[in-house]
Order: structure tokens, then sequence, then C-alpha cells
């Protein structure tokens, strides 16, 4: 994940839910993006270092475990960059501007005119780093299966060109892909229309007075259409026991929108509760995150050294 600070809901349905339940099954490493924050925001570097805290900090409350998984940051491990600018020789600049991913995001935060060619290349990137550590499973939200296809595309030519180095991985999605924001628009912090992970039952409730819901429910015993509802996509994701009756009684003009909301705000304050809790003990000691990353740090270093031997034999750069 970039370096955005603390976390909402959109990412922990996308992507951070996704890592803690994988730690059981698979060797997981989690990167903190540092160079990726630059593609966009290269002019607020002293924001980098306390959103990277931040950040961590919400990983580890929510259930990372940086013995079994190690949390890095990228910028600490060289390699990323040299691996990118091998890659970056192997892929056409028409292949990039194709990326939706990108045109997507572009798009969102006004940069038609001012596109970087670090943020044009910035999947490359991506690529170095997750094939870096050999990965074969990426898990990731759904705005970001467009860049593992391009990783994808990168170790299928390295290979053929160089030789059997990397495996060709799979993106792994959630049930909840995408998390709509309170607006209904895809949920994002620049857009204030996030939940996040450490809000308060009080900030949550507050927040989910203003949740989209059916336009056309006007009054409380008017039938609604649970489709296209923000309320009703949180119940989905959170409240999955509940939904199939909330959703008739919604339909059947049995629940107004006032109503749904105050439950819901409450589900949600419980759900992210224990996430509070651990993130208020990781708070009062900080020194247990920075530890974290440092040891991540080392761990990483020494697979992306390795890594990087056999990518120069292959290449015979050695």
């Amino acid at each position: 994940m970039r370096p955005t600070g603390r976390l909402h809901l959109g990412n922990y349905l996308g992507a951070l839910q996704n890592w803690v339940r994988l730690q059981d099954s698979c060797e997981n490493l989690h990167m903190v993006a540092d160079w990726h924050a630059l593609t966009t925001d290269y002019e607020h570097v002293d924001q980098i270092a306390p959103n990277t805290f931040e950040m961590v900090t919400d990983w580890l409350a929510a259930g990372i475990d940086p013995e079994k998984s190690p949390v890095f940051i990228q910028s600490h491990v060289k390699e990323h960059a040299e691996l990118h600018l091998l890659f970056s020789m192997l892929i056409t600049t028409s292949r990039l501007e194709r990326n939706p991913a990108v045109k997507e995001q572009v798009r969102d935060l006004h940069l038609e005119e001012t596109v970087s060619y670090g943020h044009l290349g910035y999947p490359v990137l991506m690529a170095a780093d997750i094939l870096l550590y050999k990965a074969n499973l990426v898990p990731v939200g759904e705005d970001q299966v467009p860049h593992v296809e391009i990783t994808r595309e990168m170790a299928r030519k390295f290979n053929s060109l160089y030789g059997p180095v990397f495996p060709v991985p799979e993106a792994k999605l959630t049930q909840f892909a995408r998390a709509p924001g309170l607006d209904a628009r895809r949920m994002s912090k620049s857009l204030d229309n996030a939940v996040l992970l450490s809000d308060s039952p009080e900030a949550i409730a507050s927040k989910m007075r203003t949740a989209y819901t059916d336009p056309k429910k006007i009054r409380v015993n008017d039938p609604g259409n649970p489709d296209g509802c923000v309320v009703f996509a949180y119940h989905r994701a959170f409240n999955a026991a509940n939904a199939t009756r909330i959703e008739a009684d919604c339909r059947a003009g049995r629940l107004g929108c006032v109503a749904d909301k105050r439950d819901l705000a409450a589900v949600l304050a419980e759900e992210l509760r224990p996430i509070r809790e651990r993130r208020s003990e990781l708070e009062a000691h900080p020194e247990r995150v920075r530890e974290a990353l440092r040891m991540g740090d080392e761990r990483a270093r020494a697979i992306a050294q390795a890594t990087m031997r056999e990518v120069r034999e292959a290449m015979k750069l050695a």
C-alpha cells in the first residue's frame, strides 16, 4: 500500500482483511510503497514518514503479525529500483497508456496535464515490487487488477527472453473487492467520503448519517431499493447474517433509512472495536511499530538481493 496515513474501510475490505487471513496459509510480505506515493504527491514528502507510521500501525492493529509476515519500506530495499529499471526496458509506453487504473487515477485527481514519467510507469515499479519476492499470489483491491496483469506480462516476457526466473502471479480479490464511499463514489480520504478503521463510535455514527441511500425512498414506509445503497453494501460486508432480512424490510417499507443508518453505525463500531483497542496499545508503544519495520526491512532485503543475483546472471549482467 502507498503510505496515505490512517486506513479506511475500502483499504480493509479490498486488501488488508485478505492479508490477515492469508497469514495462516501463505508466506506473506507487506510493503509500504513510499516511492509510489511520489507519483501523485511528490511535493509533500514531509508527510511520507508520518503517514507510513500511521498506516503500519493500522496494519498491526488489524492483525498483521510482523514475526510471521514481514512489514517493510520499499525505499529501504534498493533492489526495487534496479529491477524497475531493467523491467522498464521490456514494456512500451503505449501499453502503459492503455492501463485503465492509471486513467482512472489521472481523472479522479485531475492530473491530465501533469502526468509524470514516474506516474505513467508506476505499474512497472509495481511489477518489480511483486516479482522481486517471486510472489505467486497478489491480494489486491479490484482497481489494482490491471496492474497485476502488467506484472504477469513482465514475468512472461522476462522468462521468455532470459530464462525462467519469475513465477506468473495471480490476483486474489475479496468478496467485497471495492467498497463504495459514503457518497457512492470510490472510497477515498481525498474525496472526504471514507470511514476510517480508527474512527470512534461517535465519528462513525456521524458519518453514517450522510451515507447515500435510495433517493426515491423519502418516507419511512416507502418501499426502498437496496441496490446501489451504500448502507446496504456495508451491511452485506459487515452484517451478513442480517443482510437478507434488512433487504426484505427495506423493499417492503418496514425499515426507514434513519434507523437503518443508526443500526449500521452500531454494527461498524463493534466490528472495528478490536482494531481500535489494539491501535491504542500500539500508540502507547510506538517502538513496537518501528521494530517491526526494522526487522521487516532486513528480511525483505535478504530475499531481494538473492533474486537480483539470479536476474543479473540470467541477463548476463553479473
